[in-house]
């Protein structure tokens, strides 16, 4: 395989219906169906990446749970283990769609760290919400008990927040470079990786935080050298004046109008901003386009007839 990486970047849910708690047979029927949408990339050098956040919250409330008889787990721990079982479960539907399509490739899921830095102004502002809602009175305990951070999310009630600083560096990238040479289909970057910092003496230590998914997926594929970036979500295209009369879906746009875009507030901060930010990074580090549309229209939106094109 000569030609350049691409680098494949789902949601969390893309295993898990977003609103709703899926048993496992839901989440492996999503897999499979994602899977099958990505047949048409067999050929092609593939890494694919994942978000967590739904599993992720689902860890979070079974420590949750059973913190009065078991230690509770720290949020490291909970996207490690998150990547282990959705890498496993993605490996598996990859494998089985891709024999089904008569290619032999084998999907290997990678855990994988991402290095942050530990002076990141995130750490100072943690603003990121996670795990389940409680009310006032759990929270103050928890507070005081965990030394969690906590805040009001809307109606929902009082949550945990954690920072999410940028990604600086992918330790298993030479990993990752060396599985792709071999023909494998990668699946890493979980959840935009288990999040580290590297003390003074080069080691490294989980932090309580989390990753934006789609950053650390654009940093990862513009270190391998990948030709294109799609990321895969629940809209066809990225729009501006969303939800208004006026709404217009973005085809083929230029990175310069799509940054003028975001500093004029068109996109939400907790859904379609970090990828266009991702979007951006990643040309800006040398990658050639971008796509953000859904799986369906995967096959399409490589051939650049589909979805939102982002190019320098």
């Amino acid at each position: 395989m000569r030609e350049s990486p691409v680098v494949v970047a789902l949601g969390g849910n893309a295993l898990a219906p977003p609103g709703q708690r899926s048993s496992v047979s839901v989440q492996y029927e999503r897999a499979r169906a994602t899977a099958e949408q990505l047949v048409h990339l067999s050929e092609r050098p593939l890494l694919v990446t994942h978000g967590n956040g739904p599993q992720v919250g689902d860890a979070l409330l079974r420590s949750d749970r059973s913190a009065e008889i078991l230690p509770r787990l720290p949020l490291d721990a909970c996207v490690a283990g998150t990547q282990g079982d959705m890498g496993y479960m993605l490996a598996v539907c990859l494998d089985n769609a891709f024999r089904a399509a008569g290619v032999r490739r084998p999907a290997v899921a990678l855990l994988t760290r991402t290095v942050v830095d530990r002076d990141d102004p995130a750490f100072l502002r943690p603003s990121k919400p996670i795990g389940g809602a409680y009310d006032e009175t759990e929270a103050r305990a928890l507070v005081a008990g965990a030394g969690w951070v906590m805040d009001r999310d809307g109606e929902r009630g009082w949550r945990r927040m954690v920072a999410s600083p940028d990604p600086r560096e992918i330790v298993e990238e030479r990993a990752i470079r060396t599985l792709l040479a071999t023909g494998a289909v990668v699946v890493a970057v979980g959840g935009g990786g288990v999040p580290v910092v590297r003390q003074p003496d080069g080691t490294l230590v989980g932090v309580e935080a989390v990753v934006d998914k789609d950053l650390a997926s654009a940093l990862v594929a513009a270190r391998i050298g990948a030709e294109v970036l799609m990321i895969l979500t629940g809209v066809e295209h990225v729009a501006v004046d969303f939800g208004k009369p006026a709404r217009r879906d973005l085809h083929e746009v230029t990175t310069t109008e799509l940054a003028a875009h975001a500093r004029l507030g068109q996109f939400a901060p907790g859904s379609m901003l970090p990828k266009v930010r991702a979007v951006l990074r990643f040309i800006e580090g040398g990658g050639r386009r971008a796509v953000i549309t859904t799986p369906e229209l995967s096959e399409k939106a490589l051939a650049g007839e589909a979805g939102t094109q982002v190019l320098p």
